[in-house]
């Protein structure tokens, strides 16, 4: 009967794992599996190159094979940092100028050693306007950095950052809490050579070169990339020597491989799903700094009229999103999440029928002049083609409005974003740090991750102001309120709609697996049972 059993099992076995095996046998691409975690990714990452990639995915990867000057501490209630490829910082004039002493005998996966002037060479090439960055504004209070990044100023040496033996010295425009910005992949060193080798293939296994835990063994695209432990890393080894990112995009068949114990580890599961998988003793639910929204085009007919967007805005209850999802969702009408300075839950356009109905009349639309052809569109997801399908309903319900639906892959999505979105958009955000200069900032008039073509000079004012009152938390509220204001009430650019809950999958073998507010997942100190 037990020979039976193993038949059994061997014949059913799936393709992740080569066939039957003993015990602690190896698995896909010839690992060992008591030394190979195994974890789920929804999509190819768009990109590794660490100045270009502007999505969870690729900063997924990004986070485990690369370090910066400095890395996110949470041993305390409030996120703090800790030192990396910075051993020590400080700042003087108000905050105003900052000193990064560097780490020294760092070597990068070549075994080449690692000096302060990549960590410039890093910051130059995303300010520099040919590398067309959607971050290159992270660096804009450094001084002439804005002036670099718009062709305005050619030589590089007079932008506020220079190298000093082991240090790296900063001089800002004005006070903020600069180390914060240096936990994001875009901010990290680079070797110039190796790119200047190897032109857009630098990324590829074999030609990256790294600092992290782990260095890129193999990327079979659309299936998996392949993380193995890096000898030469500064600091402690890695737990656990290997991990597998799977590449897998329908939710089902992501948690019917945990299931049969193929995948260790799921970092988002589908609502429809929680219901039961909430009791599993796998079940891990935290809440985390983040918010999802839809944007509107505005420069696209008829989204670019306002009483049309504040029409839209009124005719949808969040509530019944949230309701539907039955995740722990907390619906949101601000632009600041739950648990972060500068969330206002007084601001915002209320669910309101009525008050939809009469902005859809004054902006001309009846049964005499029926609304033109709108379409809704997402990012390839269950739970976000749920929403869209729900924003569709209410809209029909509530003001009579025949919108279409339509979905991309999260690649071609984010072109379609920079070329011509759909006049109702689906996004998220989850926190680089945790300030609400983070969240706000993504909607300044210049900043790449604002896809609406909004803009707004007296909101970029603000946010820009808003941060250099570091130490003055009354007077930067404040800032944030009126911000607030124009955002979500006056111009409404925005819908946003919830703060997000993480669902996570763990399997029992696995120990330590991160669980933050930041929603990241460095995985050096995750061991396997």
């Amino acid at each position: 009967m037990r020979f039976l059993f193993l038949l059994f099992i061997c014949i059913f076995s799936l393709s992740f794992q080569t066939g039957c095996k003993k015990k602690n046998s190896k698995g896909d691409y010839g690992l060992a599996l008591n030394d190979t975690l195994r974890v789920r990714i929804a999509t190819e990452p768009p990109s590794l190159d660490m100045q270009k990639m502007s999505d969870n995915t690729s900063s997924y990867i990004a986070e485990n094979i690369m370090d910066g000057l400095v890395v996110f501490d949470f041993k305390s209630a409030e996120v703090g940092l800790a030192p990396a490829l910075a051993t020590e910082w400080k700042s003087s004039n108000q905050a105003k100028n900052w000193e990064f002493k560097i780490r020294e005998g760092v070597k990068w996966s070549d075994g080449q050693p690692f000096e302060p002037q990549h960590v410039v060479d890093g910051w130059e090439r995303l300010l520099n306007p040919n590398t067309a960055s959607n971050y290159s504004y992270f660096l804009y209070n450094i001084k002439n950095a804005k002036a670099y990044n718009e062709g305005k100023l050619k030589d590089f040496s007079q932008v506020g950052v220079k190298v000093e033996g082991n240090l790296i010295k900063v001089e800002l425009d004005g006070a903020m809490p600069f180390p914060f910005l240096l936990t994001h992949q875009s901010t990290f060193p680079v070797r110039k050579d190796i790119i200047s080798k190897f032109g857009d293939k630098w990324t590829e296994p074999g030609n990256i070169v790294t600092l992290g835990e782990y260095n890129l063994k193999k990327w079979e695209h659309d299936r998996a990339l392949v993380v193995e432990r890096n000898p030469l890393y500064w600091g402690k080894p890695s737990k656990t020597k290997n991990v597998i990112f799977y590449i897998i995009q329908e939710d089902q068949t992501a948690i019917n491989l945990f299931d049969a114990g193929k995948i260790d580890f799921l970092r988002t599961l589908p609502s429809k799903e929680l219901s039961h998988l909430r009791k599993r003793p796998e079940f891990v639910s935290y809440p985390y700094l983040s918010i999802t929204y839809y944007g509107f085009n505005t420069k696209r007919a008829p989204t670019d009229n306002l009483l049309v967007r504040k029409a839209l805005v009124h005719a949808i209850d969040r509530t019944k999103i949230t309701t539907m999802l039955q995740g722990g969702q907390r619906p949101l009408s601000g632009w600041a999440p739950y648990g972060m300075f500068g969330h206002n839950p007084n601001v915002g356009l209320a669910f309101d029928p009525v008050r939809a109905k009469k902005y859809f009349q004054e902006a001309g639309y009846g049964e005499s002049n029926p609304f033109p052809k709108m379409e809704i569109s997402y990012n390839t997801n269950e739970d976000n083609k749920r929403i869209a399908e729900n924003i569709q309903a209410q809209l029909r319900e509530n003001l009579g409005i025949q919108a279409e639906i339509k979905n991309e892959e999260w690649k071609v999505y984010l072109e379609t974003l920079k070329v011509n979105p759909s006049h109702f958009f689906r996004m998220g955000w989850v926190g680089d740090y945790p300030d609400p200069h983070n969240f706000f900032d993504i909607m300044l008039s210049y900043a790449d991750n604002n896809h609406t073509g909004w803009e707004n000079l007296e909101y970029d004012k603000l946010i820009e102001q808003a941060v250099t009152f570091v130490e003055d938390k009354a007077k930067r509220l404040e800032m944030y309120n009126k911000a607030h204001k124009i955002l979500v009430e006056e111009d409404v650019p925005v819908f946003p709609i919830f703060t997000a809950v993480a669902h996570n999958l763990v399997s029992p073998r696995v120990v330590g697996m991160p669980k933050n507010v930041m929603f990241i997942f460095p995985l050096k100190n995750v061991s396997l049972q």
